[in-house]
């Protein structure tokens, strides 16, 4: 009887290794099947005349650290780093992208009502004073958007600066 039931347990464990197999393999089907679901990409063709750097003059490099630390969320041109053509890594992406344009599109900024504009303005200028943004998952992965406390203030002073401009536009 101990001889049959050691064989029953053998038995037993050979299914159920080949049970781990046959889900691995599924898995690994899966995960190359959803290769194939493409999210579009967040590039556009030319630049938007709505750019907030078409109306609003900005120095070179506060130039540089906007679009290194916000545009690649918040505009219409994303540069996309290898691993985003990795799904479901591209889809995740992809929603964190739309979720970032909601928030405020700089590809877009001039079509913002000025009282609109003058509050999210002020919000980056929060934000990046206050450590907000970039996104803690999105300098891990892009250290030139790690920024010191000097182009935080830099950024920050520009984003006031175009608020106040905007501001005083829209009194006169």
């Amino acid at each position: 009887m101990a001889l049959g039931s050691k064989l029953q347990k053998m038995e037993n464990c050979g299914n159920s290794r080949h049970m781990v197999k046959k889900i691995l393999l599924g898995l690994l089907v899966l995960l190359l099947a959803i290769q194939f679901i493409r999210q579009s990409k967040n590039l556009a063709p030319t630049p938007s005349p709505a750019d907030i750097q078409i109306r609003h003059p900005i120095p070179p490099e506060t130039r540089r650290i906007l679009e290194t630390a916000c545009y690649d969320c918040h505009s219409n041109n994303t540069r996309y780093p290898w691993y985003a053509e990795v799904q479901p890594v591209g889809w995740w992406l992809a929603d964190h992208i739309k979720e970032g344009k909601s928030h405020i599109n700089f590809s877009e900024f001039d079509r913002l009502t000025p009282k609109r504009a003058v509050r999210k303005l002020e919000q980056c200028a929060d934000e990046v004073t206050e450590g907000g943004m970039p996104l803690t998952s999105y300098r891990f992965v892009h250290t030139d958007a790690r920024l010191t406390e000097a182009q935080r203030k830099t950024l920050a002073d520009w984003f006031d600066a175009v608020r106040t401009t905007i501001t005083f536009a829209e009194t006169n």
